[in-house]
This record gives C-alpha cells, sequence and structure tokens, in this order.
C-alpha cells in the first residue's frame, strides 16, 4: 500500500487526520461518533461542543448502524458516543432488556467500556400509522389507518397491512423478531431506511413504519403510534458509551460531558429534531443553540400545530448550487479523490502481476478471477463493518482495503485477457531475438495489452468513484458525507449535492482514460508505420 500513502499525501491527506486508530498523543482530541440517523447526530455534536469548551475533540458523524459504531468504540477508534440502554443490554450485551445500568456496566467493563451520563429522556422504538388530517411534504396525504387499529394487537389481525421498517429493526433482538414473536404479526415488512420512511407511509406506499418515540415528524405529520400494550419495548434511556479510560486522558473534557447529565428531556429533545428536520438547521446548529441555552425555537417547534408548510424547509436550505459550492467542497473532493487514486493505484500495484500470472499458468489463472470475482461480490457495507474489527480502526484504512479489494478484478481480469489476446508469433519472435521471458513481457506483450490493461484501470476507477461514497459510513470522508446527512434528513438538495459531483468524477476519469486509450493506440500506429518506412 505504499503507493496508497504516496497519493494521501500528494493530496494534502495527512495521515495522523484519518489513522483513527493510532494510540493517542497527549493532546489528541477526544473523538465523538454517532450513527446515522438525526438524533444521534445531535446528540454527536452536543457531546463534541461541550468537550471543545475543555479541549481539542472531533465529530466523527454519522459512522452507521450500532454495530459499525460500537466496532469502533471497542477499536479506540473513538472514545465515546450516545446510545439506548434497551440497545446496548439487548443488542449489544445480549442482557435482558430491562437490564439496569448497573448491570450494562457491569457486563461491559471486562471490555473496557461504560455507560453514564444519562441525559433525562428516553426514545423508544413503536409503531405508527397514518393518523388523520395529516399532510406530506409537497404530496397528498393517503387515506388514514382504520379507526380500530390502536394497539400492536390490533395490527396482528390486519394481516394485508404493508409494513415499511428500518433494516436495523429488522434485524435487531429487540426489534421486528421480538415483536412479530410476541404479537404473532403474519406480516412480511420490507426493508425501507428510516430517513424516508415518513415520506413512503404518508404517500401511501407503506401503511405502518418503525419509529423513535422523540422523531419530530410524528407531530408534524400527525400519525397514530400504535400502543404497545403487551409492553415488548424496553426503556429506551440515552445514555453515553464510553471508553472506562477517557475520565484519565481526557478530564476536564469529561467533566464537561458529565454536565448533561438530566439536561435534556423528551419535548425538547422532539424540538432538537424538528430544527434539524424540519426547519432545515445544521446539527451543529442545534447543539450550539441548546448549550447557549437558546430556547426560544425549540419551544415554537415544540407547540407547532403538526402540519409542514409545503417549501418551508427548502426555503430555509440553501439551494443546490450553494451546497454543490459549499466550503466543504474542497476538503470532500480531496478526501474522495485520495480514496479512489490510492485504492486503484494499489490495485493496480498488486492486479497486474497477478494478471500476469493468471494469463502464464492458466489453472492458477481461473483460482486468482475466482477470488478476485467473490470479493466483488461482498455488500460494500458489510465489508466495511467486517474489516473495522479486522484492522481496529475506522476511517482510511478500511474503506482503502476495501476499495482496493474491488478495484481488483477489472485489473486482473483485463490483464489477463490482454496477455493471452497477444498473437503466439510476435512472443516468438521475441523468443528468437534472444529475449528472456521477462524482456517479453516487458517490450512486447505489456506494451501490445496496454490498452486493453488500460480499460481495466477505468472500470475499476469508475467503480472505485461510486463505491467511495460508502466510505463515508465508517468516517472516511468523502462526497459520501452529504449523501449519509441527507439520507438522514431525507434532503434531497444534499442527496443530489453528494451524488452530483460524484457522478461528474466519475465521467472526468472515463473521459481521461479514454483519451489515453487513443494516445496509446495513436503511438502504436505511428510507431508501426515508422517501422515499415
Amino acid at each position: 500500500m505504499a503507493l496508497s500513502v504516496a497519493v494521501l499525501l500528494g493530496c494534502g491527506m495527512p495521515l495522523s487526520g484519518w489513522a483513527q486508530g493510532d494510540p493517542p498523543a497527549a493532546n489528541a482530541p477526544l473523538k465523538v461518533g454517532s450513527k446515522r440517523f438525526t438524533e444521534s447526530y445531535i446528540l454527536g455534536e452536543i457531546l463534541t461542543q461541550s468537550a471543545a469548551s475543555a479541549g481539542p475533540a472531533r465529530h466523527l458523524a454519522g459512522l452507521g448502524n450500532t454495530a459499525i459504531v460500537f466496532a469502533a468504540l471497542r477499536a479506540g477508534s473513538i472514545d465515546l458516543y450516545p446510545d439506548y440502554t434497551g440497545t446496548v443490554a439487548a443488542e449489544l450485551l445480549k442482557l435482558p432488556a430491562t437490564a439496569t445500568l448497573a448491570q450494562i456496566n457491569a457486563a461491559l467493563a471486562p471490555l473496557g467500556l461504560g455507560a453514564a451520563v444519562p441525559f433525562g429522556f428516553q426514545n423508544t422504538y413503536a409503531i405508527a400509522v397514518r393518523g388523520e388530517g395529516g399532510k406530506g411534504g409537497g404530496s397528498a396525504q393517503a387515506a388514514a389507518a382504520p379507526d380500530n387499529l390502536r394497539t400492536l394487537s390490533d395490527l396482528a389481525r390486519a394481516p394485508g397491512l404493508r409494513l415499511g421498517l428500518s433494516h436495523e429493526f429488522l434485524g435487531r433482538a429487540d426489534g421486528w423478531p421480538t415483536l412479530a414473536s410476541r404479537y404473532g404479526l403474519p406480516q412480511q415488512p420490507v426493508g425501507l431506511d428510516h430517513g424516508i420512511a415518513y415520506e413512503a407511509l404518508v404517500a401511501g406506499q407503506v401503511d405502518a413504519i418503525d419509529i423513535y418515540s422523540t422523531d419530530a415528524k410524528i407531530r408534524a405529520y400527525r400519525l397514530r403510534v400504535l400502543d404497545d400494550d403487551r409492553q415488548v419495548f424496553p426503556r429506551y434511556d440515552a445514555i453515553v458509551l464510553y471508553r472506562l479510560d477517557v475520565p484519565q486522558r481526557h478530564p476536564a473534557a469529561w467533566r464537561a460531558i458529565a454536565e448533561l447529565e438530566g439536561r435534556i428531556d423528551g419535548e425538547r429533545m422532539i424540538a432538537m429534531n424538528a430544527q434539524a428536520e424540519l426547519d432545515g438547521a445544521s446539527f451543529a446548529a442545534v447543539a450550539r443553540r441548546f448549550l447557549a441555552g437558546e430556547r426560544g425555537a425549540e419551544e415554537k417547534s415544540a407547540q407547532m400545530s403538526g402540519e409542514i408548510s409545503e417549501g418551508n424547509a427548502a426555503d430555509k436550505r440553501a439551494g443546490l448550487l450553494g451546497a454543490l459550492l459549499g466550503p466543504d467542497t474542497w476538503r470532500l473532493t480531496r478526501q474522495h479523490l485520495a480514496l479512489v487514486a490510492g485504492a486503484v493505484g494499489a490495485a493496480v500495484v498488486v492486479g497486474v502481476p497477478l494478471g500476469v500470472v493468471a494469463a502464464r499458468r492458466r489453472r492458477l489463472g481461473q483460482v486468482v478471477l475466482a477470488i478476485a470475482g467473490m470479493l466483488q461480490t461482498i455488500p460494500s457495507l458489510a465489508l466495511l463493518a467486517g474489516l473495522i474489527p479486522l484492522l481496529g480502526r475506522i476511517g482510511l484504512w478500511p474503506a482503502m482495503v476495501a476499495l482496493f479489494l474491488y478495484a481488483l478484478l477489472p485489473i486482473v481480469r483485463n490483464t489477463c485477457t490482454g496477455l493471452q489476446q497477444v498473437p503466439a508469433g510476435l512472443s516468438d519472435a521475441g523468443r528468437a531475438l534472444g529475449l528472456t521471458a521477462r524482456q517479453r513481457l516487458r517490450h512486447v506483450e505489456l506494451p501490445l495489452a496496454l490498452p486493453v490493461i488500460l480499460a481495466g484501470i477505468k472500470t475499476a476507477v469508475v467503480i472505485s468513484v461510486g463505491t467511495a461514497t460508502v466510505a463515508a459510513f465508517v468516517g472516511a470522508g468523502g462526497y459520501g458525507e452529504r449523501i449519509a446527512t441527507g439520507l438522514a434528513l431525507n434532503d434531497d438538495t444534499l442527496l443530489l449535492a453528494g451524488a452530483i459531483p460524484s457522478a461528474l468524477l466519475a465521467l472526468l476519469a472515463q473521459g481521461l482514460f479514454e483519451a489515453a486509450e487513443r494516445w496509446v493506440l495513436f503511438r502504436g500506429q505511428r510507431a508501426a508505420r515508422n517501422d515499415q518506412k
């Protein structure tokens, strides 16, 4: 990976800024993580800004689901993050969902972790359906759910309802499996990202969704929350999950964080979520207002009538052009370029020799191509999640390794194909001239196979530009940061602000490589004409 390091340095990306798993230096910032939904972003910002009042602190926002963030905490890639007691107990520690904070801490201690600083509110799971009189952003609301649908037991008697549930909820031990078992629910739910679930429900594309009880859109869309009449869902008190050495390494920052205990009630959290999701405020701005004690906007949002004015969020958010040319554009571009160039550069260094081996030794080549093809089939998020505990860190290196593995197949395959297409007579001519096998490869075979090899590298680059957006979910930056935030807020502007430059970068890379291929072909034809003369 030496070429990757060189590319990163050349793009101005200091390795210290990305190597989150390195041992902490004396002045290392406190690293705060967060999951990929609005409330976690806001709590992460509140924790970061509180800690920053006492020393350096950094927010690694939107790292993904519970498993990814917890793996980052255990690996030391982050120092703490906000979570919930029910999640920690049932999902992470396999304790009863009703476990107390003391029981949770007893189970966390052998892992070098602890749970503390209860914020003062709980955010439990619930199931919601359409209520009466709500409005959807820009479209008429579908018919309300039947009036007799009030509890989760009632849901069991309505097998025809379409459920759209978040992917994490579908897989959690305290989520859909337990809910379906306890209530005997016959529905077959579909996976739906939490960021777009409310709009899908209001538009009538699904009939019920899983929600967090502090979501601002419950009130905004006038949804009906079904009563958990069998009390399946435990309490999900918001807490801070942290490494036990944090109070010693960052004593002043930890004292500042400890002062947050009990300061956020449920209504206040709903109001802060509303500022971000409905009013278009940034997560950092919402946290600053809270810490500064500016409650006016929060109280106004908390007392809202329950309807969203059409275009309100769009008016308050910057337009697409402003987002595309925002102050973070150059930073995200450098990170994206560094990820792609480093990963593809390393893949070229490894993939071309593997392609040569595959061309020379057919049986071994089949094995190499099969392994490279298998790597291509692994879902990107699954691969990233698996690399975090393997590498012991988040950020640059898991993303770089994942992109490197995805880039191998087209480079290995095209190198092998290009060499196999070299006419045997030309290779025999080189042998007749006394060239060794290595000399024939260097001076005859590789130059003739170069257009096909370049086509493979071009494919690898285009694939990597698109796949690199997923790297933001493990803190590696790039245009995926905008896409992740846009998904969390269901903000089309942010989604486009991340997708458009990524697409343009892919088109630019394809154009450059096609120009390079034409130049190689032109040079080869010109050399052939000169030889004929």
